[in-house]
């Protein structure tokens, strides 16, 4: 009887498959007729739409009264908004890498699998990629919920144009590898973020072990594939694609650490029904000069949701404000905020406003 029952179950989900192949189908072929109008329309550079994705994702996320989780339910229609954008215009997207690293893994999540990836050495190079046409978006890390703001991001936003299109969030957690876990470890490879994070840890269980920093996880991992008595700190991706073996799972010195990633582009985006907008501020200098920074967003009532100073490139001494704010600039209350405070101040860069990060 059970054996029946397993069978028809099976038939039922076969089915199912079935029609839900064909309506995937059918999307796709509604993707590929909306890019044939985009072709025919004024706007044809703009494909990716972050605050149409946004939108879309929220309402999976609103409606779904089923077993699977809502968070399940969007990565689901991640993928499938990922494959359908591809019939329209394949994506490029820079990283920070080699492959492996936490930057890829946010590029994948925000974007989903159908895209291309270009691996960079360097923060830098990803805004120049993007500058350059070589891709079309780039993934960079602008805060860890540990370490605090990336000053190598900050850097490149005071001195390039880029525009901040969207943002996504990983939760961090870090293992210890090597190629052969039967050997003494003697060395170890991290980026230097991910040293710190886990330093109480590795002072507990390897005191003796030479720490050595490198330009990312990813690497670390790529270089004790090949190197004997040594260890690196890398992902959970890192560990299957260099093909090592776990020492140690999830060393961080604390739970809950996360990053945040921004994406850069070039064209501005449309307000999604629930954004952040970007600014970098530089203020004069005298008495109350932060006060009538912040004053404009309290009497418009604005949530700032982050404001962190920086040292500006190449001057001693002179700082600029990153302030993240509720809101997008289109709206009213945000515009006669930053009006305000553009009289107030030396500089105002609106770095970008963009969907909260759904996913």
């Amino acid at each position: 009887m059970a054996k029946n029952t397993l069978d028809k179950l099976r038939i039922k989900i076969d089915k199912l498959d079935r029609e839900i192949q064909s309506l995937i189908g059918a999307r796709a072929e509604l993707a590929s007729a909306v890019a044939e109008v985009k072709k025919t329309s004024k706007d044809q550079s703009v494909f990716y739409r972050p605050e149409r994705e946004a939108q879309v994702l929220r309402s999976i996320i609103e409606r779904n009264d089923n077993l699977l989780k809502d968070k399940d339910m969007a990565h689901i229609f991640r993928e499938i908004m990922s494959a359908c954008l591809a019939l329209e215009q394949p994506l490029n997207i820079a990283y920070l890498g080699p492959e492996g690293t936490f930057t890829q893994e946010a590029a994948l999540k925000h974007f989903g699998h159908a895209v291309s990836t270009l691996d960079c050495g360097s923060i830098d190079e990803i805004f120049h990629q993007v500058e350059k046409d070589n891709a079309h978006y780039g993934v960079v890390p602008i805060e860890n919920s540990s370490n605090g703001v990336i000053g190598g991001t900050v850097d490149m936003l005071y001195s390039q144009g880029l525009k901040i299109c969207g943002e996504v969030e990983i939760s961090i957690q870090h293992q210890l590898m090597m190629a052969d876990q039967s050997q003494e470890i003697k060395a170890i490879y991290a980026h230097q973020q991910a040293l710190d994070q886990c330093q109480r840890w590795l002072s507990n269980h390897y005191p003796n072990a030479e720490l050595k920093p490198v330009a990312s996880n990813a690497l670390a991992a790529r270089i004790v594939k090949d190197e004997s008595n040594a260890a690196a700190i890398a992902s959970e991706a890192a560990l299957s694609l260099y093909g090592l073996e776990r020492v140690a799972k999830n060393i961080e010195d604390k739970t809950g650490n996360v990053t945040r990633f921004l994406v850069l582009g070039k064209e501005d985006v449309a307000p999604s029904g629930e954004d952040k907008t970007s600014i970098l501020v530089v203020t004069k200098h005298k008495s109350g000069a932060l006060f009538d920074l912040l004053a404009p967003f309290k009497e418009q009532d604005i949530n700032m949701l982050q404001l962190a100073r920086h040292p500006i490139p190449g001057v001693k001494w002179e700082y600029l404000f990153l302030i993240d704010i509720e809101g997008h600039q289109k709206d009213q209350h945000v515009k006669i905020a930053l009006a305000k405070i553009t009289e107030r101040v030396l500089k105002v860069d609106i770095l970008g406003s963009y969907p909260v990060a759904v996913l």
